[in-house]
């Protein structure tokens, strides 16, 4: 029935290839090969498990039944349980009772398994060979699926990399190896375009279990990647002597990005920045040339108000600490960098800092709002 160097090869390559444990594939032989015998040859409630030899080919079936007490089953079909009875039916293929299992052994107790051995008989027929073939594969998969879930479940919140497999309605499926990578359209930069066979980098930002494998959830807009593309350039972010402590995004055009030094030593926003301006410039490169601004977070929100504004100047803020509103007042030659074209700059600003801003003129005429709808990523 089985050739054995056909199933080496084949759990030796699931091992390799897929990581899946070679004890996984052979329990799932081994559950195949019970659930065909019980449909061929087994009768009703009868518990059946196999045990598959890999070295010999051989297999053993067993019958095991479950020690219970004659006081706790019911043994005439026709009696009715009353409400709160938790007694259950006897059934002499699945039941074994305490007297009787403790004759074949000796420290039996109760909910104890006694094993029988029955006959292996050797034709298990076209549909048990079928029931066998289709449990395998099943186990097969859903071993791969536990392995596929641990590997990048491990990898969520990391930049990622695949191939495009194929486009629909916008949507990209990037081939990962082992699982399917969907970046959504919403969670594309405007304007980029990948071709099919083209490598392409996004932020796995969630791990979905599906009837039909393992997804992952890709984007290329979250303010995360932005942090993670910062992290794979800036050393200092990586072992700690940086934080980022907010992001602002509106992806493809433009972002900022707050960062605080944890060592004295250390300037955060050159370590962002990057000789001649090198890690930044790498950074935008990959997010097809969108404009960022690197600011040194503070403790101080006017402070911090006044960078995340930048690169215009303020001639003063007024808090409203109750409303979290930030009044700025700028000159009128700093009006237009304030504000940023269509609103851009005072709208990243708000979201980086999480307070409303109104940008007014030095005689207090409004110039423009912003919103204090955030991205910060702490």
């Amino acid at each position: 029935m089985f050739d054995l160097k056909v199933i080496n090869s084949v759990l030796g390559e699931l091992e390799e290839v897929r990581g899946i444990p070679r004890e996984k594939i052979i329990e799932a032989i081994e559950a195949a090969l019970a659930t065909a015998y019980k449909k061929e040859y087994g009768k009703k409630g009868q518990i059946i498990r196999a045990k598959f030899d890999i070295k010999t080919g051989e297999v053993e079936f067993m019958q095991v039944k479950v020690v219970v007490d004659a006081t706790r089953v019911i043994f005439d079909e026709e009696e009715i349980p009353g409400e709160g009875d938790e007694r259950t039916y006897y059934n002499p293929e699945q039941h074994i009772l305490l007297e009787d299992a403790k004759k074949i052994k000796r420290n039996a107790v109760l909910d104890d398994e006694v094993v029988f051995p029955i006959e292996s008989k050797g034709d298990y027929g076209r549909i048990a060979a079928q029931t066998a073939k289709q449990v395998i594969m099943q186990k097969i998969r859903e071993a791969e699926k536990v392995s596929v879930l641990g590997e990048f479940g491990a990898r969520e919140g990391e930049i990622v990399s695949g191939t495009v497999q194929r486009i629909e309605r916008g949507n990209i499926f990037v081939d990962m190896g082992r699982a399917t990578g969907l970046l959504p359209y919403e969670e594309q930069i405007p304007g980029e375009h990948f071709a099919q066979g083209e490598r392409v980098r996004a932020y796995l930002y969630r791990v979905e279990e599906s009837p039909r494998g393992v997804f992952l959830r890709l984007s290329r807009s979250h303010p995360k990647f932005l942090e993670k593309l910062f992290e794979a350039e800036a050393p200092e972010l990586q072992n700690g002597a940086i934080v980022v402590k907010a992001v602002a995004r509106e992806a493809g055009y433009r972002s900022k990005i707050a960062a605080q030094a944890l060592d004295t030593h250390i300037d955060p926003v050159g370590a962002l920045v990057g000789q001649r301006g090198v890690r930044v410039s790498t950074v935008m490169s990959e997010l097809r040339g969108e404009k960022i601004d690197v600011i040194e977070w503070n403790e101080d929100v006017k402070k911090f108000i006044e960078e995340a504004l930048s690169p215009a100047k303020i001639l003063d803020i007024k808090l409203d600490d109750e409303m979290k509103t930030a009044t700025v007042h700028v000159s009128e030659s700093e009006q237009s960098l304030a504000i940023g074209k269509g609103g851009q700059n005072v709208r990243l600003a708000a979201k980086l800092t999480g307070w409303k801003i109104d940008i007014q003129s030095a005689k207090g005429e409004e110039l423009a709002t912003a919103e204090a709808k955030t991205d910060n990523i702490e």
